[in-house]
């Protein structure tokens, strides 16, 4: 088993400023139109910036500008030497491709056309997200073993690391969930690294599981393995699949991973901030489609980013499914079970492998990530997958632990907020990877440990300005649909920070920040008393113009703007954007940067000493291999001699680079402005700009132990009203077309305010309306819900000491089920011996401690049983939603003799190994038999 993960280096910016440059923000142009303004059903091409959108969006599809791949991917970038994150510019990134998906969502909220954004979910299953040929041997996957550990080291000579089986690992909550859910082991996400122009010669070719060579089409491959201080220019690729054709004998395995034989594997790493784009680019989709009257041409690629936020879960869990909190040694450290080992927090990478196709052995792994950066994390998308109905996952706990995220994720990026404004690194559960102890006084979130530079130290992975932009963009959309209090908070923080930072000149030059330093520490996270963290300070290095980074902190102004009405926000967003688009070329919007890193092509890569191999091309790998020898193919590329003569000693060479995803930010940010911030969204005086009435006579309909639902008279409006946010306690709960709502999971007897707001064809939102008080019940009816059993026999013996079976419960109602009321049993005979048993759930998806198991006698025998085992749930089990599973629950009872049963006459035990629905096993809801026939 091998891990990875990926890094984003510095030279992602543009060119560096020099520092002495008069800092302050000089505004150029007038301020926007009312910031409240919102955009019209599709808006219009007339006016700059939504032109400007369509502008640069032909530009990025322009097949002669080349962009894009023969297999229909984005590369990286047009230029092909390119050495940032990835290493070549004709490779891609899941990052890359959830711009893409973004990019095309906003196409269709401009043009009504939602054909190219289903397009790019079509391509992107049949590469990027591994198919089940690429991953034929995940039916292996044991979650009770997700994976063997394996220390990370500080450097790359620090490897390759030895398997220690003796390290205990905890059992995966997900698998046997996600499995019943879509009926497949195969783990749906993108991997973080594709070699479009196949220059490597791998041919990882997607859909064939194989190694083919040399050769066109896109390849699967990695790079990154070696611990914190592995910069780009210190790794080695590697296939994802590797069949030993190309390294040394083990192919690339014993470079990375010390163990006493190797077997050929596959294995894949995801990178969560691009998945989660994806959903949130599916959200955006969703609700322009849906003010469009469209949203069924775009359902079933919503439903696709449902389904990768259900596995997108894995994020969310310890690497090696350790509990959380206080791990400062890796034997010690106990292995967890159910969510013991879930922190909730968007990592830096889950993975996945497996053994190779034919190679003669059946196994499989999935390892999480208990390091976790700010800049990763998205509680627009946590917000969506918890709240919008399209988008919630089918797993029974996928909701649940997305709202979980959602407050989790806002709790650490409060947490991080330094006293100036901008967000500082991170949190891990494993200090240096190996599970070590921190630093005598290190503050702590909820028992995680403080780090300033998370995952990667070779650049510090938190010094990069970028990361600050991406991750309170999505802060501020988050805050534009929900006008979350805790989000507004460190936004209007960050803002004043990066405001003071910023500089536009009358000449159209601008700057803000590039590099950061830290300093200080933040306070230990207290939930109900947060720190003011005023030991923890950040300041500027230097400054830079990067336009992809500009378009992504334009973005978190325009969102931040639209929902405060902040004035000064929205004229910087304006102001910047002019600036940038100055700078316009043929292929785009682009700044020349100079690339003094590139001295590094000579780097030596760190090779064991008596380790030798060879690059498919013939390119040896021993030891004193540098980044260049083992990629002597870059000496090649038409643009290596101004590298060349920098090697020599001559000027760093100047680029001017077109980055998929920051042309694809620019664009984005076009349209956004031009949506959010344009009068009218169209860019002409007198667009639609009058709010809809708000709603009267709200009105609390029903009430249930875990439901409310809701009804209201009609808003009306001066185009028309297209639908209605709720608002559970002042956040947003749901989204209705019609008069009616219904909030479900909802804790018994406990009291929820709600309001409602109309929203119109033109995005404009009216006051809310008059709060009602509602309480849920406490017991009593769960609705219209109705259950069935599912079963499967885990014992292949008859006649052995032990019953041994597996059982799942599943919502065939409209309604969801309050699972502590239900009950399942499973009739058998206990063949003599004493009158005693011993029952264990070994495994469920919800959690062992939420399952319920006893042996009850009959008191009449029955054909086929004198005992029933009975099954119900706990009160932390929750509920389950209309259409869903409880995952699978692992069970087994013995007598208390240990004496052996003879099940062969047994009324419920029956042959099947794998689920099917079992009417001789029983299903009772609040007492009454709801599924099955008793004996």
């Amino acid at each position: 088993m091998s891990i990875s993960r990926r890094t984003f280096s510095s030279a992602l910016g543009g060119s560096v400023l020099a520092f002495g440059l008069t800092q302050g923000t000089a505004i150029a142009g007038s301020a926007p139109a009312q910031a409240g303004a919102r955009a019209r059903k599709a808006a219009a091409a007339d006016d700059p910036y939504t032109q400007a959108f369509l502008t640069q969006y032909g530009k990025i599809k322009d097949a002669a500008n080349g962009y894009f791949s023969p297999d229909g991917l984005p590369y990286h970038s047009v230029e092909t030497l390119m050495v940032e994150a990835p290493d070549h510019g004709h490779q891609t990134t899941s990052e890359a491709v959830s711009f893409w998906m973004w990019l095309e969502a906003a196409y269709g909220r401009v043009t009504g056309d939602w054909a190219p954004f289903n397009a790019a979910w079509a391509v992107a299953e049949k590469t990027i997200i591994p198919q089940h040929a690429d991953q034929s041997t995940s039916d292996s996957y044991n979650p009770s073993a997700p994976a063997t550990y394996a220390p990370e080291h500080p450097l790359p000579s620090g490897y390759p690391s030895a398997l220690d089986g003796t390290v205990p690992v905890g059992t995966d909550p997900l698998s046997s969930e996600l499995a019943s859910s879509y009926g497949t082991k195969d783990v749906y996400g993108m991997h973080w690294l594709m070699d479009l122009d196949n220059v490597y010669g791998y041919g990882n070719k997607p859909g064939t599981g194989g190694e083919s060579g040399p050769g066109a089409g896109a390849s699967f491959i990695n790079t990154y393995q070696r611990g914190a201080q592995e910069s780009v220019w210190e790794t080695v690729p590697q296939p994802t699949t590797d069949l030993f054709k190309y390294g040394g004998p083990n192919g690339y395995l014993d470079l990375f991973v010390g163990d006493s034989s190797y077997a050929k594997q596959w294995k894949y790493t995801n990178a969560p901030d691009a998945d989660a784009r994806a959903v949130q680019a599916a959200y955006w989709a969703y609700r322009w489609a849906s003010e469009q009257g469209k949203e069924s041409q775009v359902a079933a690629s919503v439903a696709k980013a449902a389904k990768m936020g259900d596995y997108l879960r894995y994020a969310m869990f310890d690497k090696y499914f350790k509990r959380i909190g206080g791990c400062t040694d890796p034997h010690s450290c106990s292995a967890a079970s159910g969510r013991d080992s879930q922190h909730y927090l968007l990592s830096w990478y889950y993975a996945w492998g497996g053994a190779a196709a034919g190679s003669g052995g059946g196994w499989a792994w999935r390892i999480g990530d208990g390091a976790s950066h700010q800049g990763y994390q998205n509680p627009l998308a946590a917000w969506a997958l918890s709240n919008v109905p399209s988008l919630t996952p089918k797993s029974a706990t996928a909701r649940s632990d997305w709202s979980k995220s959602l407050t989790r994720q806002l709790e650490f990026l409060t947490w991080l907020q330094s006293s100036e404004g901008a967000l500082a690194g991170g949190c891990t559960n494993s200090w240096e990877g190996s599970y070590s102890a921190p630093p005598a006084g290190t503050p702590t979130f909820y028992g995680m440990a403080y780090d300033w530079q998370p995952v990667y130290h070779d650049p510090a992975s938190n010094n990069w300005f970028g990361f600050q932009a991406w991750g309170m963009e999505r802060v501020a959309a988050y805050y534009y649909v929900t006008g979350n209090a805790a989000a507004e908070a460190v936004l209007s923080k960050w803002v004043a920070w990066a405001s003071s930072e910023t500089t536009i000149g009358a000449d159209g030059s601008f700057r803000f920040p590039s590099t950061l330093n830290w300093t200080g520490k933040p306070d230990t996270w207290n939930a109900s008393s947060p720190g003011k963290n005023s030991g923890l300070h950040v300041a500027v290095v230097d400054y830079a113009n990067d336009v992809g980074v500009g378009a992504a902190y334009v973005k978190t102004l325009t969102y931040y703007a639209a929902k405060s009405g902040d004035e000064d926000a929205a004229a910087l967003a304006k102001a910047l954007l002019d600036a940038m688009a100055t700078n316009t070329t043929d292929k785009g919007i682009s700044v020349p940067e100079t690339r003094r890193d590139y001295n590094r092509f000579d780097d030596e890569v760190y090779i064991p000493s008596g380790w030798s191999g060879t690059m498919p091309n013939g390119d040896p790998v021993r030891p004193g291999s540098t980044f260049l020898s083992i990629r002597s193919w870059y000496k090649d590329d038409p643009d290596w001699p101004k590298v060349q003569a920098y090697l020599d000693g001559g000027d760093a060479p100047v680029f001017t680079y077109h980055r998929f995803w920051a042309q694809a930010a620019l664009a984005l940010a076009f349209a956004i402005y031009a949506e959010l911030l344009v009068e009218g969204g169209g860019g002409e005086p007198g667009g639609d700009t009058e709010p809809p009435t708000a709603p009267a006579g709200l009105t609390v309909s029903a009430t249930t132990k875990d439901s409310v639902s809701l009804s209201w008279s009609a808003s009306t409006d001066n185009v028309a009203v297209t639908g209605y946010d709720v608002y559970r306690n002042g956040v947003l709960a749901g989204n209705a077309t019609g008069r009616t709502f219904t909030d479900t999971g909802l804790a018994a007897a406990t009291e929820y305010t709600y309001a409602v707001a109309a929203r119109d064809a033109g995005g404009n939102t009216s006051a809310l309306s008059d709060a009602v008080l509602a309480k849920t019940k406490t017991g009593g009816s769960t609705g219209t819900g109705a259950v069935k059993v599912q079963y499967k026999n885990t014992d292949s013996s008859a006649s052995d000491n032990q019953i041994r079976l597996g059982l799942q419960v599943v919502n065939t109602g409209s309604a969801p089920v309050d699972l502590s009321t239900v009950k399942v049993r499973y009739w058998f005979t206990a063949d003599g011996g004493p009158s005693t048993f011993g029952t264990y759930c070994d495994y469920a998806a919800l959690g062992s401690s939420t399952i319920t198991h006893t042996v009850v006698a009959v008191s009449s025998p029955r054909t086929g049983a004198d005992r029933y085992l009975e099954v119900g749930f706990t009160g932390g089990a929750g509920t389950l939603a209309a259409g869903a599973s409880t995952g699978e629950i692992q069970l087994r009872l013995n007598k208390s003799d240990w004496s052996n049963f003879d099940e062969s006459n047994d009324y419920s035990r029956a042959t099947n190994t794998s689920y099917a629905d079992s009417t001789k096993v029983g299903a009772y809801v609040a007492g009454a038999l709801a599924w099955g026939v008793e004996p």
